[in-house]
C-alpha cells in the first residue's frame, strides 16, 4: 500500500522530469507536532541521469548534542537540513494517523534543478545547521525563502489575515494543550503580538499549505500545479481537549478563591500564615528567576520585553524567605508595597499595551496583590 501511495515517477510524468513538491503533515499529539510539519520532496530524473525520490527536511536536530536542554532554553536552537529517501519519511505519519498532503509545484525543469542545487548545497555538513526560530525561521519559512531564491522574485501569496498575531495563531493550534500555551504566554513577551502580514502567518505548515494553493509566481504562473493526499489520516491527531477542571484558568481561579478564604481566616484569627507566604512567593520568585534568564541571558528574541517581569521577578524571594525572620520584616514590607503599586499599575495599563496575556494570569496576579496588601497592612498590628 505504501508503495502505491508514493511512486517515484507516475504515469503522467516525463521520464526526464524533475518534480518538486511541498509535503504538508497535519498536527500530531506531541507538543512539537501541534503546528504540523513541512518538507520538500524531489523526485524524477536527477541532472546526473539517475532516478531520485528524496525528501529535504528542515525539522531535524541532534538531541545528543552536549547541554541540549540548556542550549535550547538559552535560545541556541540549532536545527539542520537533512535529506533521505522519501520512503523513510511517510510511514511515521501513517503510523500516527496524521493527514499528509502533497502539492506539486509548477517549476520549469531549470527551476527545479536550481532548487535541487540550492538544497544540496545547504545540506552539506558545513552548511546544514541553522539557528531555528519558532515563528521566523523554521521548517516552513525556510522553504518559502528557497522558493523565492529559485524564482528570482518573491512568490506572491494571498495577503489575507486569519489570526493577526503570532500568539493568536499559536493559541488556535494549541487549544487542546492549555498548559503548553500557558508556558508560552509566560515566557514570550510582546515580540509575538505585533500585527502580521499574510505571509508571516505561514510559519504554521497547515497555513502555508492553504496559502500556497492560491499563490502565484511573479510571471503569473500558479505556484501549485496539482495536489494529492498521500495519507488520509485526520486533520487533528492531537490527544484531545484537556478537562476544564485541569486547565490553567480553572485552577488559577480556584487558587484565587482559596487565597481569599485564607486571608479571611487569617484576619479573623489575627495571624499571618508564614507557610502560605513562603509557598506562593517562593514559587513566583523562582518563576521570576526563569523569566530573568529568558529576558537577560537567552537569545530568544521574543522573550523581551515581557511586562510580566514586573510581577514575576526574583525579588519575590524576599517575601518567600523573609517572612520567617524578624530582621527581614522591613524588607518584606517594602517588597509587599512595591508589589501592590506595580500590580495595580499592571491591571490599569494592561488593556492599553501590546502584550497579550493568558487569562489565567489575572487571578494569579490578584492573589499576589491580596497577599501583599494583607501583609503590608496587618503585619505590625499582629506583631
Amino acid at each position: 500500500m505504501f508503495l502505491l501511495l508514493t511512486p517515484c515517477i507516475s504515469r503522467g510524468e516525463r521520464q526526464d522530469s524533475v518534480i518538486v513538491s511541498l509535503v504538508t503533515c497535519w498536527p500530531g499529539a506531541e507538543v512539537y507536532e501541534l503546528c504540523g510539519h513541512e518538507a520538500v520532496r524531489v523526485r524524477g530524473i536527477a541532472p546526473e541521469g539517475h532516478e531520485i525520490d528524496s525528501v529535504w527536511n528542515y525539522g531535524t536536530f541532534d538531541f545528543n548534542q552536549p547541554n541540549f536542554i540548556y542550549r535550547f532554553v538559552k535560545g541556541e536552537t540549532d536545527y539542520q537540513l537533512s535529506s533521505y529517501p522519501f520512503a523513510w519519511f511517510l510511514p511515521e505519519y501513517i503510523n500516527h494517523g496524521r493527514r499528509v498532503e502533497e502539492q506539486d509545484l509548477s517549476l520549469t525543469r531549470e527551476e527545479a534543478i536550481k532548487l535541487l542545487g540550492l538544497l544540496r548545497q545547504e545540506a552539506l555538513p558545513e552548511n546544514r545547521v541553522y539557528r531555528y526560530n519558532y515563528v521566523k525561521d523554521n521548517c516552513a519559512t525556510r522553504i518559502l525563502d528557497r522558493l523565492d531564491q529559485t524564482a528570482g522574485k518573491p512568490v506572491i501569496y494571498p495577503d489575507s489575515i486569519s489570526y493577526g498575531s503570532f500568539r493568536r495563531e499559536m493559541r488556535s493550534y494549541h487549544r487542546d494543550y492549555p498548559w503548553y500555551q500557558f508556558g508560552i504566554d509566560l515566557a514570550l513577551g510582546s515580540g509575538i503580538d505585533y500585527p502580521l502580514r499574510g505571509r508571516e502567518e505561514m510559519f504554521v505548515p497547515v497555513e502555508m499549505h492553504r496559502k500556497a494553493a492560491e499563490a502565484r509566481f511573479a510571471d503569473g504562473r500558479p505556484l501549485v500545479a496539482s495536489s494529492r493526499t498521500l495519507n488520509e489520516g485526520v486533520e487533528d491527531a492531537t490527544s484531545g481537549p484537556t478537562p476544564f477542571f485541569l486547565t490553567p484558568i480553572f485552577l488559577s481561579w480556584l487558587w484565587f478563591a482559596l487565597v481569599v478564604v485564607f486571608i479571611l481566616l487569617m484576619y479573623r484569627r489575627r495571624r499571618i500564615w508564614k507557610w502560605l507566604y513562603s509557598l506562593w512567593f517562593l514559587l513566583t520568585g523562582l518563576t521570576g528567576c526563569v523569566l530573568a534568564f529568558l529576558i537577560f541571558v537567552s537569545e530568544h528574541e521574543a522573550t523581551s520585553p515581557n511586562l510580566l517581569f514586573l510581577w514575576l521577578n526574583p525579588l519575590q524571594l524576599v517575601i518567600g524567605a523573609g517572612v520567617w525572620f524578624r530582621a527581614w520584616r522591613p524588607a518584606v514590607i517594602a517588597m509587599a508595597i512595591c508589589n501592590i503599586v506595580l500590580l495595580l499599575i499592571m491591571f490599569i495599563v494592561w488593556p492599553w499595551q501590546p502584550q497579550s496575556a493568558n487569562p489565567a494570569f489575572f487571578p494569579l496576579m490578584g492573589s499576589s496583590l491580596l497577599l501583599s496588601a494583607y501583609y503590608a497592612i496587618n503585619v505590625r498590628k499582629i506583631s
